[in-house]
């Protein structure tokens, strides 16, 4: 087997290169939505059905993979947690994700999703009955100020202000419910890894997901779709779903949560330059003054001593 470059080695070595592998594939998944809207006729609950289909058995493989690692059974109070997170996390998070993506661009929906830190500290400084800090405040008030920089610029651009505040509300609903999945991690991480929690609350929304669709569809319309839009959610379900979050279990055994956080930052990044080199979504000014004060916001949050036993979860998506 010829020996990899060194640097490359390293990368492997130290964790950093999962942590950026993990970054990029969540980086793509708007990416493979928006593709798979323009390449067919398909809607919000039927494309994140074939993504949550196609996700199903790499979530048992998760699980069975983590739990070959060891680990205590699950109790029926843990099954039930385990299904109010897959709720929250990736069956409501995705669902209003993709309804967003019908109506704004890649970046401006990465750069939404992205201020969720805020939304964690708000709903732990309400269950811990804390106030936050002057610096959490100023960092959060900087956050959202960045994102209207960008907001103001997908109106201008488009047109279309009715739609893009649509979609722009959808998507701050998912940032809600992943808010939700992420802050009610920490006592589930506890008993068992990041990795198999991981696969546990995928299996349970895809389920859901899954149910959701026979209830309102039939299964034949889906064979009827392009096969672009098949190959879009599967990349979506490998490269953006389940990969990265297999990803990021190695990252932060190597890195630890902290840096594997930070390299996560370069997400919506990675999503705004995807957006351009492939969408041929424009880049303005605007959107790059927005962008890097989101990104400087979001890096200037600090969680609290109990949020920190939550950072393996950092960068999951929806």
């Amino acid at each position: 087997m010829p020996r990899l470059p060194a640097p490359l080695h390293r990368a492997l070595a130290n964790g950093s290169l999962y942590a950026a592998l993990a970054a990029l594939g969540f980086s793509f998944k708007a990416i493979f939505v928006k593709l798979a809207y323009a390449a067919g006729p398909v809607d919000a609950i039927s494309l994140l059905a074939l993504r949550m289909a196609m996700s199903l058995p790499l979530f048992a493989w998760l699980v069975w993979f983590s739990r070959k690692q060891g680990g205590s059974a699950l109790t029926p109070g843990d099954g039930l947690r385990v299904a109010l997170l897959g709720l929250f996390g990736y069956y409501l998070a995705s669902l209003f994700d993709f309804y967003g993506l019908q109506y704004i661009s890649a970046g401006l929906e990465r750069l939404i999703l992205f201020t969720y830190p805020t939304l964690v500290l708000l709903i732990q400084a309400v269950a811990q009955r804390e106030r936050p800090t002057l610096r959490t405040l100023a960092a959060m008030g900087l956050c959202y100020l960045g994102l209207g920089v960008a907001f103001v610029h997908d109106i201008s651009v488009t047109g279309m202000g009715s739609q893009v505040v649509l979609g722009a509300l959808w998507v701050f609903a998912s940032a809600v419910t992943y808010a939700l999945y992420y802050a009610g991690t920490g006592a589930m991480l506890k008993r068992m890894g990041s990795m198999r929690l991981a696969g546990l609350c995928g299996t349970a929304s895809s389920l859901m997901v899954l149910a959701h669709y026979l209830s309102v569809a039939e299964v034949a319309p889906l064979f009827e779709l392009p096969g672009a839009v098949w190959g879009n959610a599967a990349m979506m379900a490998l490269f953006s779903t389940v990969l990265p979050i297999y990803w990021v279990a190695l990252a932060i055994q190597r890195l630890g949560p902290t840096h594997t956080a930070a390299v996560g930052n370069l997400g919506p990044v990675l999503t705004v330059l995807a957006s351009w080199a492939i969408l041929g979504e424009a880049i303005s000014l605007y959107q790059v003054i927005g962008l890097a004060v989101v990104l400087f916001a979001v890096s200037r949050l600090k969680p609290a001593k109990k949020a920190e036993a939550v950072a393996p979860g950092k960068q999951a998506e929806v």
